[in-house]
């Protein structure tokens, strides 16, 4: 009888799903494993769907989205950023944000290849890149007082003849942390001296707490750099279920990607880019307003947790999410399942994201106080209960 492939079954399930799929047969939850809000996507992004539905764009668009929504992609990149992209080249948009990270990752490594990855991670850029057959090499993040920092000497002992490819995630899921501009250059010089591509996941870029927005790494890039980046509308807009993002950077890997979609989805639905063009468009007061309140409900849980013996908690830069330590703590994931089973309240496992995320746990505090205070109380409580 034919069985699954190898390559297929050699990639773990998620541990993060894991839980989750124990939480969702359970009654009054409260989910802080998953990486989004219980908001609503503001209505005027709902409005303008309607509106496109109205409209008639329920057909095929090209394989790298429509070019107005490229355009207005552009154009957040120049406000923001200052960086000036070609939309026509140098843009495409993606059936979300891990899509994204799919198409492009497929056009720079092969089976048997190596990649990079700075962890605790989101884990999906790590199984993706050995799905295909090829390896993800972890290098942890150490905590350097009250800030994770980057391990230049790990990263550069790990480099081999087969190493292609450098990813990193910043602003972080799960630690929060924030690459400076020094930190990027000084990835993009190890990039270059090796010879590889250097790719950064900038989805959350508008949740930080200073400054307003994350540094992109194409600040720093020339054209002819080997630099992209992936991005997505679900953290900024709380469009997680709309799944849309893109992929911005070298126009070679852009045009790869591009036709590679064609295999994958062809292209994201097109009454969704249109919203997604009004998102970019109007949303800045909503995006203020988020960021307000993401940053009041990080410092109530840094507060409360900060509060609980033997927790040791960095305070975020950026993103939606708490990664605190637990002394004596060497199992993330059974803890994540007893909590769950004792007080209701859904954690993410550390293991789950890789080296380095053992002994922690990833609280994601996107959700309004009516799911993390009750939350918080029960989740130190239970923390305080642990034999020690």
């Amino acid at each position: 009888m034919p069985g699954i492939a190898p390559i297929a079954q050699s990639v773990a399930y998620s541990r993060v799903r894991a839980i989750a799929e124990i939480a969702m047969k359970m009654e009054k939850v409260y989910p802080l494993y998953f990486g989004e809000s219980n908001l609503p996507t503001p209505q005027f992004i709902k409005t303008a769907l309607d509106q496109a539905l109205r409209d008639g764009f329920t057909y095929y668009t090209s394989n790298a989205g429509l070019m107005s929504l490229r355009e207005t992609i552009a154009q957040h990149y120049f406000e923001k950023q200052n960086v000036k992209l070609n939309a026509g080249t140098q843009v495409m948009v993606t059936a979300s944000g891990v899509q994204a990270l799919s198409l492009s990752i497929r056009c720079v490594v092969d089976p048997g290849d190596e990649a990079l990855v700075l962890t605790p991670a989101w884990p999906n850029g790590a199984s993706i890149v050995q799905l295909i057959g090829g390896k993800a090499i972890e290098i942890a993040q150490p905590l350097v007082g009250n800030r994770f920092t980057i391990d230049f000497e790990a990263m550069q002992a790990a480099v081999t003849p087969r190493t292609k490819l450098l990813l990193y995630t910043s602003p972080s899921n799960p630690l929060g942390w924030v690459a400076t501009v020094e930190e990027q250059r000084k990835l993009l010089e190890f990039a270059r001296k090796h010879n590889l591509w250097l790719l950064a996941d900038e989805v959350y870029e508008r949740l930080v707490y200073e400054g307003g927005n994350a540094p992109s790494i194409l600040q720093l890039a020339e054209p002819d750099d080997a630099v992209f980046v992936v991005q997505s509308f679900s953290k900024a807009y709380c469009m997680t279920g709309w799944r849309l993002g893109w992929i911005a950077g070298r126009a070679d890997l852009v045009k790869r990607a591009t036709e590679l979609n064609e295999f994958s989805v062809s292209c994201p639905a097109g009454f969704i880019q249109k919203a997604a063009e009004t998102a970019l468009k109007l949303g800045e007061e909503f995006v203020g307003e988020l960021r307000g309140q993401l940053k009041s409900n990080r410092d109530f849980c840094v507060g409360a947790l900060s509060a609980v013996k033997g927790v040791k908690i960095p305070e975020p830069e950026g993103a939606f999410y708490l990664f605190p330590s637990i002394e004596g703590l060497t199992d993330s994931f059974e803890f994540a399942k007893s909590c769950l089973e004792q007080t209701h309240v859904g954690i993410a496992p550390g293991v789950a994201f890789g080296k380095g995320g053992e002994g922690a746990i990833r609280i994601c505090y996107a959700a309004d106080r009516t799911v993390l205070e009750p939350a918080m109380e029960r989740l130190c409580g239970y923390i305080s209960s642990l034999p020690r």
